[in-house]
């Protein structure tokens, strides 16, 4: 990729973002952020230019620029990436961090962030727009659907399924075969032996049902 990116997002997300593009000697050419108090501020030397409304840069986007959304809100990745494709013909790029180690037959949809020292096994499937923070571990022959959160240290076993939108917490363990569902939550630490249905939530060791929608 030879085109410079534009970060939709200049909060924690978009400077881990920033670092993981540095880390692959792409360069970053501004921060757009719809907080208005971070206009005219830089981080590392990136400035913040405008809102993600800023046509001005918008347009630059699909024809100059690569765009990446940096947010954990996925109501909001959603509409950024609904503007990109209707007005700008264009999907956002992956950000995967060169420390990340990802196997040749492993498959990677768009617009993801995969931070340092995270693993992606044999055969593993990750949809688009996941977030898969610092050093987890996607084993062989794992399926992620698409707006995954996936925390610090966590370990998906082979062959498990992981549904969309689904957040799974730090250092959260998911043994071999479980299905999680859609939408649901594992909380920090916990030990997944069994399937998790859809819009439930879940925590401890082993984990157990605390909350359902």
């Amino acid at each position: 990729m030879d085109n410079p990116v534009i970060i939709l997002g200049a909060g924690g997300l978009g400077k881990a973002a920033l670092d993981i593009f540095n880390s692959i000697q792409i360069t970053v050419y501004c921060f757009l952020d719809d907080d208005h108090k971070l206009h005219g501020t830089a981080i590392n030397e990136v400035s913040v230019l405008g809102s993600t409304e800023n046509d001005e840069f918008i347009n630059l986007i699909g024809i100059k620029c690569e765009a990446f959304i940096a947010s954990s809100d996925n109501r909001y990745r959603r509409n950024l990436n609904g503007m990109l494709m209707e007005s700008r013909k264009t999907i956002p790029i992956n950000a995967i961090h060169a420390n990340a180690v990802i196997s040749k037959s492993a498959r990677i949809g768009h617009g993801n962030f995969i931070n340092s020292g995270v693993i992606l096994g044999a055969a593993s499937e990750i949809g688009s727009h996941c977030i898969i923070h610092s050093n987890a571990v996607i084993d062989y022959d794992v399926r992620i659907g698409d707006f995954v959160q996936i925390g610090v240290g966590s370990i998906i076993n082979s062959g498990a399924g992981i549904g969309n939108e689904t957040f799974i917490g730090s250092g959260v363990t998911i043994v071999s075969g479980v299905t999680i569902g859609k939408d649901a939550k594992i909380g920090a630490g916990s030990v997944v032996i069994a399937d998790v249905a859809e819009n439930t939530t879940v925590f401890g060791n082993p984990a157990k049902v605390i909350r359902k929608k």
